[in-house]
């Protein structure tokens, strides 16, 4: 009976969305302990959290629950449970990992650098793996498109003002702005669109999963 349910498409798909955010976590975690720059939105969690207290990724949870309202308020877009779930769990598994602290430190730049590009490919992986189930878009990616309907501008363009324009808030609030930013910025979204067909592939082969709900 526990095999069938958990062999079921619905809980296989919310199983990789889960274990995604987990995995993106663990990126983030790894490009944090690089220091050499991270995401602009990291860099916006990480300026909050110097500023006014509190950890990381309770700050991802209460900025996430923000632009959830703005998508809302902007573009009508209706919060879904996968939303939420991401706005949850991958602030609370950020903490988690920092809390554990099994995430390796590096001594040297080389080491630093290593650590930074293996964030980050793992990172993309997550967000591969979080993506591929199409349980709903995460807050960020919910708020840009809701900038996209209202406005009227491309979705690139839009990307792209939101990212400058939280990096900018980060820095004022003492973020870390540094190459590692900037490499993230240009490699992220190459690498993600590589990573979601491989995990629809494997997604779709024993369960099916991938093009469904």
């Amino acid at each position: 009976m526990w095999r069938k349910f958990l062999l079921h498409p619905l809980a296989v798909r919310y199983s990789v969305f889960m274990i995604g955010l987990a995995v993106m976590a663990f990126g983030i975690g790894m490009m944090i302990e690089a220091h050499l720059g991270v995401a602009p939105w990291d860099t916006l969690h990480i300026g909050l959290q110097k500023t006014f207290g509190l950890t990381i990724g309770i700050w991802s949870q209460i900025v996430g629950a923000m632009i959830i309202l703005a998508s809302y308020i902007i573009g009508k877009i209706r919060p879904n449970v996968g939303m939420f779930l991401n706005m949850f769990f991958f602030g609370l598994f950020i903490d988690i990992f920092m809390w554990l602290n099994w995430i390796p430190k590096g001594e040297t730049v080389v080491e630093r650098a290593i650590l930074f590009v293996v964030g980050l490919l793992i990172y993309t992986i997550g967000t591969g793996m979080y993506i591929s189930p199409r349980l709903g878009a995460g807050p960020r990616d919910s708020f840009m498109l809701a900038l996209h309907e209202r406005m009227g501008w491309g979705i690139g363009k839009v990307r792209i003002g939101i990212e400058c324009t939280v990096m900018v808030l980060g820095l004022l609030l003492g973020g870390p702005v540094s190459v590692g930013t900037f490499v993230t910025a240009l490699a992220i979204g190459p690498l993600i669109k590589q990573f979601i067909p491989m995990w629809e592939r494997i997604l779709a082969k024993p369960y099916g999963t991938a093009k469904t709900g």
